[in-house]
């Protein structure tokens, strides 16, 4: 048993395929099936259940699943730790959504490491379907996010609520306009966008990062739906204006760790974490 065996066994357990996972990894199929054979011979156990709808985790698997994890995250660990000078206890990597690394994250790392300093902190960007697969694996502590997907073995705990707000550059252009831009937040932000606007044809222009959104605006002129906090600087400085009469949409902002974190330093961070994520909840509604 290897370490590409024991990561090709968690993308195949995360994407219910082998052909998903194989160009995840970027190997061939028989490449994905190689090693999970290797792995099952070496296990004396069948991992998966192989059909037509995909690959499904056994009993056996489902057993292993939890020692994989721990393996991987053990192993990765050990590697950054070798490096990690004397100076730092732990390492913690935080995986999340570019928008909530404009003013959130930097703030709260800043936090954390005035409680922490003893603490290196990795943080990576990346959208909800890699950041829950690198949490599966184990490459990643802590994923804020706005659409997680539950999966076992991990906790998906509610931080706050976003409020969205339509913003254009012309506030005296009727609106909806030519320009604007539909930014994907998920589809808890389709299913309130489509009930507020139901005969609203497809946009010209869809992005699925709100950074992106505001660029095209501010450089071509436009509208889109933003996170206040993200918009308020531009609104003060009156490049964005809010569209009057629009509708304010809510968008819950979630955290995902793993169920089974023994480790007391990620144990602080995620207190840490709910501490200011409850300022920030106090300070949306003030």
């Amino acid at each position: 048993m290897d370490l590409e065996q024991i990561r090709t066994f968690l993308s195949v357990a995360a994407n219910g395929s082998f052909q998903e996972a194989a160009n995840r990894l970027y190997v061939t199929q028989s490449t994905v099936s190689m090693r999970i054979q290797r792995l099952e011979e070496y296990l004396r156990a069948p991992l998966f259940v192989r059909n037509r709808a995909g690959a499904h985790l056994t009993q056996q698997g489902r057993r292993f699943l939890k020692h994989a994890k721990s393996m991987l995250l053990t192993l990765e660990q050990a590697k950054h730790d070798i490096g990690l000078p004397s100076r730092f206890r732990a390492s913690i990597t935080v995986g999340a959504r570019i928008a909530l690394c404009e003013t959130i994250l930097p703030r709260w790392i800043g936090e954390i490491r005035n409680v922490l300093p003893d603490v290196s902190l990795r943080c990576d960007i990346g959208f909800e379907e890699d950041l829950m697969r690198r949490l599966i694996e184990g490459t990643v502590d802590i994923g804020l996010m706005y659409t997680p997907q539950h999966s076992p073995g991990l906790k998906v705990e509610h931080l706050f609520d976003e409020t969205l707000v339509l913003l254009t550059t012309q506030p005296d252009r009727p609106w909806p306009d030519d320009d604007y831009v539909y930014v994907d937040w998920g589809p808890a932000f389709y299913a309130q966008h489509s009930s507020s606007y139901p005969n609203l044809e497809r946009p010209a222009q869809v992005v699925n990062i709100g950074w992106l959104g505001i660029q095209l605006i501010l450089t071509n002129g436009g509208s889109c739906f933003l996170p206040i906090r993200m918009a308020e600087p531009y609104i003060w400085a009156k490049r964005l204006h809010r569209v009057p009469n629009s509708p304010e949409f809510k968008l819950p902002a979630y955290m995902v760790y793993p169920l089974d974190a023994e480790s007391p330093v990620l144990t602080q961070v995620l207190g840490n974490l709910r501490t200011l994520a409850t300022v920030e909840r106090q300070t949306s509604y003030a």
